[in-house]
């Protein structure tokens, strides 16, 4: 993955939430964002997606340059996984995936079975496939999701905080299925509050503050850290 940010800017209600920040990076495979809540990384992530417009700046994702009013072929080949799952309740497992394949990716059921199952059947899923969101776990619903952002065959994946809402094994089976991830080389970027997770799997780490970005570098910087925020986030994080 390429990504490069420009001056982005972005404010709600005239609070600013990403404070020109500057980033370019020519080659990562998995990005982590760290931060405390509020530092603007899940901003940062619905912008990267196309979910999201900004104020002024410029984001450009290998090679492209995301613009959230015109990009839908864009936000296509991007696999976005949501804090809460965002399954569709009344549906399966299995129509919960399939949809988004037939109704925006115009693709045939018989000619997409294969590939789903060989994926459901990768993530541990083979057996809920016909149950409801409300049937299964919170970390099963989790991996549903990103069997849905994986089936589109995607360029990128985000995920934004997958497992904030889930107890501990659950986090841990979640981040299990990420690891899938990894070793299938995918590219992906993440944002957690796992820094024992991040510190295991990305290449490169960015800390955000109140909308900038204080630090970033390889995993040493979960380590090694330069700045007194960071160490002082690490400190309070770590501390537990």
């Amino acid at each position: 993955m390429n990504l490069k940010l420009n001056k982005l800017k972005k404010s709600y209600s005239g609070k600013t939430v990403l404070d020109s920040i500057d980033l370019d990076l020519p080659d990562v495979k998995v990005l982590a964002l760290i931060g405390a809540s509020g530092s603007g990384k899940s901003t940062l992530l619905r912008q990267m997606a196309g979910l999201e417009s900004f104020d002024s700046g410029e984001i450009t994702v290998n090679g492209h340059v995301v613009n959230a009013t015109t990009d839908e072929s864009y936000r296509k080949r991007i696999g976005f996984v949501f804090q809460d799952h965002n399954l569709f309740p009344h549906l399966s497992v299995l129509e919960n995936i399939l949809l988004v394949l037939e109704k925006v990716h115009g693709r045939k059921r018989s000619e997409i079975m294969p590939e789903v199952t060989a994926l459901l059947e990768q993530f541990g899923l083979l057996e809920h496939v016909e149950k409801k969101p409300h049937q299964i776990s919170g970390g099963q619903g989790q991996r549903v999701s990103i069997v849905r952002a994986l089936s589109i065959k995607p360029d990128l994946i985000l995920l934004d905080e997958p497992t904030s809402s889930l107890d501990p094994i659950l986090t841990h089976e979640v981040l299990n299925a990420i690891k899938l991830l990894v070793e299938d080389r995918i590219d992906f970027v993440i944002v957690t509050h796992e820094i024992g997770f991040a510190r295991e799997v990305a290449d490169y780490i960015v800390f955000m503050d109140e909308g900038k970005i204080i630090e970033h570098g390889t995993r040493d910087i979960l380590v090694n850290p330069e700045s007194e925020k960071l160490k002082r986030f690490l400190e309070k994080v770590l501390s537990f």
